[in-house]
């Protein structure tokens, strides 16, 4: 039974709000409102933000983009992938690498931790925010036992100065078993009296088993007394979690599914390992600096990114470095206005998105493949790039990346092609060199795509369509279900998956579905229209789990059965969330969504119940993951713009504060952090692989953008306040502007963009169906594959158990590709496509463009049948007609059962095709429906096939029309 949660016409507005926030920072709208542009933005970024509340950011040294991120890491909770617990009180290690809120532990390797006294690896030491700094490109803490550490970075180095007490045990501790998943191998070597070196193999994300190895070598000012290594327990790594690909997953915490591949660079955790040091004599010079060069290659690779990236001992010079490198490029947004806490929320998560991905190739231009071979950059790209967080940051981090990094984006793409020909797959979760499958869909399509059309060109464009068409059409690793997908239409919830973590079929199919449609728009921007229609077409399949009688993206079996125990907020066939979350997740086509709702206002009420909470709350809207990201921007598709701009500034006032506490869930490699960017600058990257952007409101007086092209794009929001949110009116370059999307070209040739902004929703403004951002229908076709040839029988798939027609035998009965068939004085066409390929609907309310008059007939059969439904005819003055459609199952139940009343056997073959196994010996048959009479006097223009079948697949291979007279009896 379905459970259906009934609609709830609420005022978002007025639903109670989750406060986030350390208590020692003041609420956003505490200070008063600055007119002033900021000149330096790295100057107002606060590290400490998102080091609470499961967002697992880090506070260290760090620059954009860049290989090294020198940061503590605290105990007891050692967050994920940041380290950073802001409610902890003591340090364990301050780290060389760390990812910003992934949803498993990862890197946070070769800690480092100054002590005095007796040397003990274990060592921990406590330390209080009160003694404690950082921003962009570094980090100061005094701890407890008086060593003042202050660390800074390069984008392959990193340096530091730890001031000790007076001392002749003044200690540096090597933590090298202490990688956040453990290491698998580690070594400390003693150069000299003033330099170390090593390496550490860790990896192991969400217990999937990939491995990295991080090479380190460190150089001191002042020569070490003594060195030495001691036996370590290894640390805690990821235990391998396996679930059922239906089973339920709770938000931001990935579970692995089924069996991954393993490489030869696999996992090994082990007992125990060794851990190094070396001590001072602080007694005359009390400041230690140390310099650290770290390589994925070598350690010489190590050694000479360190020499070139640092040469000298001026810390502050590097730290300036690092501090300008952060406001140059934080500097291409310049926001005026709002409070100063706003404009830090504003560019701390401006810093955070812009983290990632990570150089991972060396000054020499030597980088670790995939395929476990060293590689050099290729021509005219500046570094190799790494850590892809796929399914999070291709919903708006990429487009940022894109916008604000053209180069560094282009390289990240060019890096991304050489991952595929490398291994012959794009990168979908992977951290450093190794894949891991982690979560779900095809996400390179999208980030590939965005980055195009966000102004980053430079990579090899035709190599990267040429794969991404490829990992859409093949079978692979990264596609799990693709056969399913091409011949069903939609991936089943009793599927046989076997490989690479397929989970979650019914929110799986839309991830494909969005894939599909950014393979689209990278075909249609380089030219290739064939493709661009194809793919636009296939993403539409998300319609095969709409389900008209309730509302909601539902699963089905392989049958084409609806999935039993269906409940909106049961996460059951889903990734992370519920269908509350997923049934929205069709943002390149939210105008169909609403059709199939039946209509703007349908779609209306469906957001007013699911915005009626933004954190999860009866399994609505979750502003706090991924999956729902998308949601409140679709008003402004529905006409209702003012509700889009409500609802986001409650998510900004709700979620986000200018505290370690405030963002909501992990940031995710910066995606949840560019969320906020987006919406700060008033509008939303909705459509994947577009730069389409949905409009919102700006939070900033004024935010001047620096585009790839070299112009600008400048928002304007007069008014702008905390408590209004509300458009009033709208220019661009001075003419009057009232449509929710973005002019085209913005985002090329600039320009001005200019809003009024008020406290009471302007609910006419961009209100006109014209005014939506665009939606991109296709034109789905056929949803099943039918018949196949008898030497590929594993290309068909009529019932969802592998069985189909044979084509042959087709042929042998007189119906090959586009032939005619004739029953009951009705002419049908078989579909003219080859075996294999898509040829009959499996009926779930797909409008069939036709056109004839007289009488009706349907050419079909069904699987698990008889099945039976009602279908609609649409003549060309726009009345309707309703029309029972029912056909009889195709082998009639292994010939135990007789045809319908209603049914005429058109055609009879003797035997069917089955996936890997020889011809089936049990009869199929193809239906033809008795026809009915259809209104005298009009014409057909369309048929809607049935919504209402319940179990089974209806399959219809062709509609024709007959005399009036046929139907004589039959109406």
């Amino acid at each position: 039974m379905v459970t259906m949660v009934p609609f709830r016409l609420l005022s978002v507005l007025a639903t109670g709000a989750l406060l986030v926030g350390a208590a020692s920072y003041a609420p956003v709208h505490a200070d008063p409102v600055s007119l002033a542009p900021v000149a330096d933005p790295a100057s107002v970024v606060d590290p400490f933000i998102g080091t609470s509340h499961a967002a697992d950011d880090f506070p260290g040294a760090d620059t954009p983009f860049g290989m090294v991120q020198w940061s503590p890491d605290t105990s007891p909770h050692r967050p994920d992938g940041g380290g950073y617990e802001y409610a902890d009180s003591a340090i364990t290690g301050f780290g060389l690498t760390h990812i910003a809120g992934p949803g498993c532990r990862a890197a946070g390797d070769i800690p480092v931790l100054p002590t005095v006294g007796a040397v003990d690896t274990r060592a921990t030491d406590s330390f209080s925010h009160a003694n404690e700094s950082a921003s962009p490109g570094s980090y100061t803490v005094t701890l407890d036992n008086g060593v003042r550490t202050e660390l800074t970075a390069t984008t392959r180095s990193g340096m530091a100065r730890f001031t000790f007490p007076s001392t002749r045990q003044a200690n540096l501790l090597f933590k090298l078993t202490d990688s956040e998943n453990g290491d698998s191998a580690a070594e400390f070597d003693v150069v000299n009296d003033k330099e170390v070196r090593g390496k550490v193999t860790s990896g192991n994300f969400c217990g999937e088993g990939n491995s990295y190895t991080v090479y380190y070598d460190m150089v001191f000012d002042q020569p070490f007394r003594h060195s030495g290594t001691a036996l370590a327990a290894a640390g805690p790594t990821t235990p391998r979690r396996n679930a059922s690909p239906s089973a339920p997953e709770a938000p931001n915490k990935p579970t692995l599914h089924g069996t991954v591949p393993r490489t030869p660079r696999s996992f090994a955790p082990r007992a125990s390992g060794s851990d190094g040091y070396v001590t001072f004599d602080t007694t005359t010079h009390r400041a230690v600096q140390a310099k650290v060069g770290i390589s994925y290659v070598s350690a010489a690779g190590a050694v000479g990114n360190r020499q070139a990236e640092n040469g000298g001992w001026d810390l502050g010079k590097v730290r300036g470095a690092a501090h300008n490198a952060w406001k140059s490029l934080l500097g291409r947004v310049r926001i005026a206005g709002g409070t100063p806490a706003r404009q830090t929320v504003f560019y701390t998560a401006l810093y955070h998105a812009l983290l990632h991905p990570n150089v991972i190739s060396d000054t020499d231009r030597r980088y670790p493949g995939f395929d476990g071979k060293v590689h050099t950059v290729d021509p005219g790209h500046g570094a190799a790039y790494a850590n892809y967080s796929g399914w999070d940051v291709y919903r708006s981090q990429a487009q940022l990346e894109g916008l604000l990094a053209p180069q560094t984006a282009s390289d990240t793409a060019q890096s991304m092609v050489d991952d595929y020909r490398q291994t012959g797959l794009f990168p979908k979760w992977s951290e450093n060199n190794g894949e891991t499958y982690v979560m779900v869909g095809d996400p390179a399509d999208e980030i590939i795509a965005d980055y195009y059309a966000f102004g980053a060109r430079k990579f090899d464009t035709a190599t990267a369509l040429k794969g991404m068409i490829a990992e859409a059409t093949a079978p692979n690793d990264n596609r799990p279900g693709l056969a399913y997908l091409e011949q069903l239409g939609r991936l089943p919830s009793n599927g046989k998956y076997g490989c690479c973590n397929f989970y979650g079929a019914a929110s799986t199919t839309l991830e494909y579905d969005s894939a599909d449609f950014a393979v689209s728009a990278l075909a249609g921007a380089l030219g290739q229209t064939a493709d661009q229609h194809r793919f636009a077409d296939r993403a539409q399949d998300w319609q095969n789990l709409f389900a008209f009688g309730s509302g909601f993206i539902q699963p089905r079996d392989a049958s084409g059965s609806w999935t039993a125990g269906f409940s909106p907020t049961s996460g059951k066939n889903f990734v992370e969330g519920d269908s509350w979350q997923y049934t929205p997740m069709v943002p390149f086509n939210v105008h169909g969504l609403a059709a199939a709702m039946g209509g703007d206002a349908a779609l209306a009420k469906y957001l007013d119940t699911d915005l009626s909470s933004l954190t999860g709350a009866g399994g609505y809207t979750d502003l706090g993951n991924e999956p729902s990201l998308n949601i409140p921007w679709e008003y402004d598709y529905i006409g209702r713009p003012y509700q889009t701009q409500k609802v986001v500034r409650q998510v900004q006032d709700q979620i986000w504060t200018a505290g370690p506490s405030g963002l909501a869930g992990n940031d995710d490699l910066g995606e949840m952090s560019s969320w906020y960017v987006w919406s700060a600058l008033g509008m939303y990257p909705e459509t994947p692989g577009t730069a389409d952007l949905a409009l919102g409101s700006p939070l900033f007086t004024q935010a001047v953008i620096t585009l790839p092209s070299g112009h600008t794009l400048t928002v304007n929001g007069t008014g702008a306040a905390d408590d209004a949110p509300y458009v009033q009116s709208a220019t661009w370059n001075g003419t009057a502007w009232n449509a929710a999307h973005a002019p085209d070209g913005a985002l090329t040739g600039g320009g001005t963009l200019t809003y009024v902004l008020g406290t009471s929703p302007n609910t006419s403004w961009a209100s006109d169906a014209s005014a939506a951002p665009r939606s991109y229908p296709g034109a789905p076709g056929y949803t099943d594959v039918g018949a196949s040839g008898d030497t590929a029988a594993a290309s068909g798939n009529f019932d969802g158990a592998g069985y189909s027609y044979s084509a042959h035998a087709l042929a042998t009965a007189g119906v090959t590709p586009g032939s005619k068939v004739t029953v009951n004085g009705v002419t049908f066409t078989w579909p003219d496509v080859a075996p294999g390929a898509p040829d009959n609907y499996e009926a779930n309310g797909q409008t069939v463009r036709t056109s004839g008059s007289g009488s009706i007939s349907f050419l079909g059969a069904a699987n698990n049948g008889p099945v039976s439904g009602t279908a609609t005819v649409t003549y060309t003055d726009g009345t309707t007609q309703s029309v029972p459609l029912g056909l009889s199952d195709w082998t009639l139940s292994a010939g135990a059962a007789s045809p319908l009343a209603d049914n005429t056997v058109a055609l009879t073959m003797p035997y069917r095709n089955h996936a890997g196994t020889a011809p089936d010996s049990t009869k199929t048959y193809v239906f033809a429906t008795a026809p009915v009479a259809l209104s005298a006097g009009r014409t057909v223009s369309s048929v809607r096939l049935p919504s209402d079948v319940a179990a089974g697949g209806l399959h219809v291979f062709a509609v024709g029309f007959g005399s009036a007279s046929s139907a004589r009896g039959r109406g």
